[in-house]
């Protein structure tokens, strides 16, 4: 579904991406893990042209395109068939749950507003927000307004969901309540890359890891060897070191 290469990434003359390959196949959970500063993030938001790549290539059901040079129509492409949830919810405060849902769908995809207030109350309901459609963000808890974000992102009928460390913001107690939706999200089929730093999700919902530091891959493959007999030795140590302060 997804086969990303050679992706490249500097900052202020520092390069956070060293060439970075990533595959994604239809239906997979991808965890990408690894310590603060190792490009994690920064390799989310080329994958979705939230940043300017320097160089790579990305497939996308079997189109290509040049993460350095594609034009706005090809990037309109790419992001109708994904959604991003960001770490700290980006919902409008001065708009209601419904209509955070709802803008994106008729300003950006064009869609009628009974159509897409069809979709919102839909995706709100399975995100189990049935009842906060008029309430504003202020009023709700952190996880629910994770929870609104997430069903934000699945009004746009995404073919993948693109998780950037969803909940890193939360309190404690509320981060099983999101971590329940992407679960339920992962056992319906939906194609997911996410960012986090919660082991246990990474380790009994997600099909796949990629573990990153210094902005390279250090090692990829199933989620259950990468866990139970990791190659590398600095995955090894991470493995480790994660066990242990369980």
């Amino acid at each position: 579904m997804i086969e990303a290469r050679n992706i490249r990434k500097s900052f202020d003359g520092a390069e956070i991406l060293k060439g970075v390959d990533i595959s994604v196949d239809k239906g997979d959970v991808v965890a990408v893990l690894g310590p603060s500063g190792s490009g994690k993030t920064t390799l989310l938001r080329c994958l979705n042209f939230l940043e300017r790549a320097d160089a790579g290539t990305l497939s996308f059901d079997g189109v290509e395109y040049d993460l350095a040079t594609a034009k706005k129509g090809e990037i309109a492409a790419v992001r109708r068939k994904t959604a991003f949830v960001f770490q700290n919810y980006n919902l409008f405060l001065n708009k209601t749950v419904l209509d955070n849902v709802t803008l994106g769908l008729t300003v950006a995809r064009k869609i009628p507003k009974d159509e897409a207030v069809e979709r919102a109350k839909t995706a709100l309901e399975r995100v189990g927000l049935g009842d906060k459609l008029g309430a504003y963000p202020f009023t709700l808890s952190g996880g629910q307004q994770q929870r609104a974000a997430i069903a934000r992102g699945l009004a746009q009928n995404p073919e993948i969901i693109y998780f950037d460390e969803p909940t890193s913001a939360l309190d404690p107690e509320l981060i099983g309540e999101v971590l329940s939706v992407m679960r339920d999200l992962a056992s319906e089929g939906m194609t997911m890359i996410v960012v986090t730093h919660e082991m246990e999700f990474a380790r009994s919902v997600s099909k796949k890891v990629v573990f990153m530091e210094n902005g390279v891959v250090v090692e990829s493959g199933p989620s259950k060897e990468f866990f139970e007999n990791p190659k590398e030795e600095r995955s090894r140590k991470f493995v480790n070191f994660i066990l242990s302060e369980r």
